[in-house]
């Protein structure tokens, strides 16, 4: 029998927690308004990609090529739910993020596994990992949006990433991409919500789910994108990795709901 493929925000997650787990039920959920979300999307050869996955996880593949890229957000009146509006925080953040997908229960479970976040906030800096899952490291952005223009340079404080990018609102679908359409791209990153992190224990990831009160990206042509994680030959060879798509989502109210921590090893 063929399993089924779930979403996991289809059905409650229940991954075998690790020893130092995060409890759900203590750490709040944390809501607030996406201003901007740009996804810069790669296709990439699975091959390489693997050699970056926990084991359990596997590349989640469109037309045979897996799909990675950067979720570079700015987060408005980002606070613990119940929190006024008032005391939220802003930020600027980039997330490195690979479409998984593993088994779990005779099903097959889908989301993206994050090796890499970066934050402008201090604060999300201090509590990634201790109060909050996901690790994230402090790094400096340059941000000029002036819709349908879009311009961010980000360097990060411990010199390891490095991204620029162009690109302006459009209303063309790349032909080039692995997608067949904007619908398509569009169900595929949000069957993604969930997100587990690289976190300082090797067997075991933070996890979180993003949850949304709409759902709606527009298309972005790119004018040019460098990226230190995806332009390193020793990590992507030529020829393994080429830019995808990009897209839009702007104006979003959310929730970052905990998931226990994973078990990189079962």
């Amino acid at each position: 029998m063929a399993k089924k493929r779930v979403a996991i925000g289809q059905k409650k997650s229940c991954f075998s927690n690790c020893p130092e787990s995060f409890m759900p039920t203590l750490t709040p959920a944390m809501v607030g308004i996406i201003e901007r979300r740009i996804l810069v999307n790669y296709h990439v050869d699975p091959d390489a990609i693997r050699n970056l996955l926990p084991p359990g996880f596997r590349p989640k593949l469109v037309k045979g090529r897996a799909i990675a890229g950067i979720c570079l957000i700015r987060f408005r009146e980002l606070r613990p739910r119940g929190w006024p509006a008032a005391w939220g925080l802003a930020s600027e953040n980039a997330a490195h993020r690979i479409a998984v997908e593993w088994d779990e229960n005779g099903q097959i479970r889908e989301g993206v596994y994050i090796p890499r976040r970066d934050t402008s906030s201090r604060l999300q800096a201090l509590a990634g990992g201790r109060i909050f899952p996901g690790r994230s490291y402090r790094a400096d952005f340059t941000v000029n949006d002036r819709h349908p223009d879009y311009q961010l340079q980000m360097r990060s404080r411990d010199g390891e990433v490095s991204l620029e990018l162009r690109a302006h609102r459009t209303d063309q679908f790349p032909q080039s991409s692995r997608f067949a359409s904007l619908a398509e791209a569009s169900d595929f990153f949000a069957r993604g919500s969930a997100g587990y992190s690289a976190t300082n224990n090797p067997d075991c990831c933070d996890g979180v789910e993003l949850c949304t009160t709409g759902w709606q990206v527009e298309p972005l042509e790119v004018e040019t994108v460098r990226s230190s994680f995806f332009d390193e030959p020793g990590r992507f060879p030529k020829g393994t990795v080429e830019l995808d798509c990009a897209l839009l989502m702007r104006n979003i109210a959310h929730e970052w709901r905990v998931l226990p921590r994973r078990k990189g090893r079962i």
